[in-house]
């Protein structure tokens, strides 16, 4: 349902990269966080993915058996011609045994320096570019919490202390 409605919300880009990949970022963390100040690359698996194309036929994306032309980031990044790009070839992660798809999917590496994040987003996007020219291709997002950390020095603890306002545990202790 999701995939049907975002095309319409954006114009341009979304008839040159309609949303029809299954993308999971950071597949070993449910909760998609992304410290800006923390990591410096982000792991996102694209995953096979099914759907009607724009000639009404039926299309299979399989990312193990495609070329390695993605972009990562932020919607404004990545329309702008931007994004992150994966820092090597990826890595084919074969589907755990109790997986229901039984796919095989492809986990690409990006430099978060690059993605365009500020804080704050709650949506990342991968953009799949059909040819060398990037103006045509696929698209795949999931949710994230981009934010800006605290020193990892610090406990968790500490810092919802200071969240509410409370004093936050010297050192020492």
């Amino acid at each position: 349902m999701t995939a049907a409605a975002v095309p319409s919300l954006s114009g341009v880009a979304a008839a040159h990269f309609p949303v029809e990949l299954a993308v999971d970022i950071q597949p070993e963390n449910a909760e998609n966080f992304i410290d800006l100040s923390e990591h410096d690359t982000i792991t996102v698996a694209v995953e096979q993915s099914e759907f009607v194309n724009s000639d009404g036929d039926s299309e299979t994306f399989d990312p193990t058996e495609r070329a390695v032309r993605y972009r990562f980031g932020s919607r404004l990044v990545l329309e702008d011609g931007e994004g992150a790009r994966p820092v090597d070839e990826g890595e084919i992660r074969e589907p755990d045994d109790d997986s229901a798809d039984g796919q095989a999917s492809l986990a690409l590496t990006f430099p978060v320096d690059e993605m365009g994040f500020d804080g704050g987003e709650e949506t990342a996007w991968l953009y799949w570019e059909r040819d060398e020219s990037g103006d045509h291709g696929y698209a795949g997002f999931d949710s994230v919490r981009v934010y800006r950390g605290q020193p990892a020095s610090r406990s968790l603890v500490e810092q919802l202390q200071q969240l509410l306002g409370g004093e936050t545990a010297s050192s020492a202790d």
